[in-house]
């Protein structure tokens, strides 16, 4: 039987709406316990662009969502890590009545041990795409294409 797992969040807004171009789209996004996220919609859309957006935290949730299954197995297989940055591209369209991403491109660089294996480092991207959570539960493909940068042997 597989496990349910539940996430709550709270979004919290105050203003008036008195007219589409005159309210405010700043927001917080609340998590019991954890820090508030100082959020808006795009500023293309009337957002505040000092805030993040939800197009952001989805991009930042499926590039976190894959570095963490990434290292996990990594750690699992033997592969040192000692660097990872992803700079996550998403591409959305926005069209009269609709509005959807397109894809998203996952660019992590990763730095491994001279001790670790490059082939298998690199291969275990695809493994951490197939299970990712996020990745999974989006309907517009998620590519990655990493590049692997080994330490040179001391």
């Amino acid at each position: 039987m597989p496990k349910e797992h539940r996430y709550t969040a709270t979004a919290i807004w105050s203003g008036a709406t008195t007219g589409y171009k005159d309210y405010s789209r700043a927001h917080e996004i609340r998590v019991d316990g954890k820090p508030a996220i100082a959020a808006s919609s795009d500023a293309a859309l009337g957002g505040d662009a000092d805030r993040l957006n939800p197009e952001d935290m989805l991009v930042g949730a499926l590039s976190s969502c894959h570095m963490l299954w990434y290292l996990h197995l990594c750690a699992v297989k033997g592969v040192v890590v000692t660097h990872y940055e992803d700079a996550a591209e998403g591409v959305m369209i926005e069209a009269p009545g609709e509005g959807r991403f397109t894809q998203v491109t996952l660019r992590p660089v990763v730095k491994i041990a001279a001790t670790s294996d490059a082939a298998l480092a690199k291969s275990l991207h695809e493994r951490a795409h197939h299970e990712c959570f996020i990745a999974n539960s989006v309907n517009f493909p998620v590519k990655c294409v990493p590049v692997i940068a080994k330490a040179k042997a001391a």
